[in-house]
């Protein structure tokens, strides 16, 4: 998509390798970290071009991890085998209402969505400021629990990146044909899961076609990176896959996966439910679901089969924002509900009935995490001149701001429900520098131009 970089050398390479050979060729999924010289390199177009070049197969999933003038560090899980071409970019429409991308990643720490569905009362004062927000499964997903509603897009994270690339739409669904994938696991968990899915049947109307349970475990492990991030690696893709197709074939168009989470220690888990460290199981679920996703071009969402197991924690009573997840037995349900009408990627509806189709042209901010700003979406909407609202009050673990990138077109809050009113401010033709103080006098060459605060 973007043209090669001379400038786009690593000077640092570390990886990791789950391997596996299914459907007669050899595979592999990589953790990769690079470190890149960025000299001269400051417009957002530029620093896409410099890091997607990099990369030695097919990223998964990637974002900047450390950044300063001189460099930057970028940290992807790869894949090696084959996927189908990008899309033809659908052309360019808009549907008339205002949308907003909310970004919470996953594995990173967030303060605020980094844990049980504690991003959904701000997705909903979002969801009130614009007519639509698109926002990561993880920023609703509560087990049990699940916040959603008409105006939200339950989107997954490499539908978000082709979305802002602009090489997909979204197309609202009044409802999707569900197909589950169960990891082969204890009797007892699998009964567990036939409970949960029956009773998301019977209270919420969800339309499960079919569910495949494994014979081979699939192998979803969790992978610390150095900066302190999740990713992920899948031990049998091929048997994620295979299933996965199987149940497309039988007329599904949505595809909810539900494994046991491995390489996940206890003390991690436990610092996580007392709100000190970032949710370990993550960056696995996100280098899934964004493999599915890439391979079939339908929505996705993956769930821990168990929550916890043999957890010691110092107290019973958890975290607020990890409550969710100490309550429920299983991560499923919430999935369930949430892909019941995710948007759809293609047009061709295979079964659901479709709205409108919302492209990144219908945009009008993107909200992001201030110090977790070296993603596809932000970069991709600060080189369309969308603007970036960045919000100082959800920390991460990452230090990648505005400042650190050097990158023009970033309006910092202080919370969500500043950035709710300037969602409010751009719909109505408001510049945001006119509701901020200082504010810059125009035709004071020469001298500072400050405006009158009084």
């Amino acid at each position: 998509m973007f043209p090669a970089s001379s400038s786009a050398a690593p000077r640092g390479l570390l990886e990791t390798h789950g391997r596996y050979r299914g459907r007669g060729f050899h595979s592999v999924l990589s953790n990769r970290r690079y470190e890149l010289d960025r000299c001269g390199v400051h417009e957002a177009d530029a620093l896409l071009a410099l890091v997607e070049d990099s990369f030695k197969e097919s990223a998964l999933r990637w974002f900047i991890s450390e950044a300063d003038r001189a460099r930057i560090v970028v940290e992807s899980t790869e894949y090696a085998g084959p996927l189908p071409s990008p899309p033809a970019p659908p052309a360019r429409s808009r549907c008339g209402l205002d949308t907003v991308v909310s970004l919470i990643p996953t594995g990173i720490g967030c303060s605020v969505g980094g844990y049980a569905g504690d991003a959904a009362p701000i997705t909903a004062l979002l969801a009130q400021a614009a007519d639509l927000v698109v926002t990561n499964p993880n920023a609703l997903n509560a087990s049990n629990f699940i916040r959603t509603g008409e105006r939200v897009l339950y989107t997954e994270g490499s539908c978000i990146d082709s979305f802002a690339r602009g090489a997909i739409s979204l197309h609202r669904s009044r409802g999707n044909r569900i197909g589950l994938i169960i990891e082969g696991a204890a009797p007892e968990a699998v009964e567990h899961v036939w409970n949960v899915t029956n009773a998301v049947r019977a209270v919420h109307g969800v339309d499960i076609v079919d569910c495949v349970v494994t014979e081979r475990p699939i192998g979803t492990r969790c992978v610390r990176n150095e900066s302190g991030a999740y990713a992920g690696r899948i031990d049998a893709p091929e048997v994620l896959l295979d299933a996965a197709r199987g149940l497309i074939d039988r007329g599904a168009n949505a595809l909810a996966v539900t494994t046991n989470v491995q390489g996940l220690t206890s003390r991690d888990y436990a610092a996580h439910f007392t709100g000190r460290h970032a949710n370990p199981v993550g960056g696995a679920e996100a280098v899934l679901s964004h493999l599915l996703v890439r391979t079939l071009g339908v929505p996705a969402a993956h769930a821990p089969m168990m929550n916890f197991k043999n957890l010691k924690l110092d107290h019973s009573v958890v975290d607020a924002r990890s409550a969710g997840e100490i309550v429920s037995v299983s991560g499923l349900a919430c999935i369930l509900i949430g892909l019941a009408n995710a948007p759809q990627i293609s047009p061709v509806s295979r079964g659901s009935r479709l709205a409108e189709e919302v492209g990144f042209g219908d945009v009008v901010a993107v909200v992001s995490p201030a110090d977790a700003l070296g993603g596809v979406p932000v970069l991709e909407a600060l080189r369309q001149r969308i603007p970036v609202i960045a919000v100082q009050g959800n920390s991460t673990l990452l230090d990648v701001t505005a400042a650190a990138l050097g990158l023009p077109g970033v309006v910092e809050v202080a919370n969500y429900a500043e950035a709710a009113g300037m969602i409010l401010a751009l719909r109505c033709g408001i510049s945001p520098e006119s509701i901020t103080r200082p504010l810059r006098a125009l035709g004071l060459a020469g001298r500072e131009a400050v405006g009158n605060e009084g």
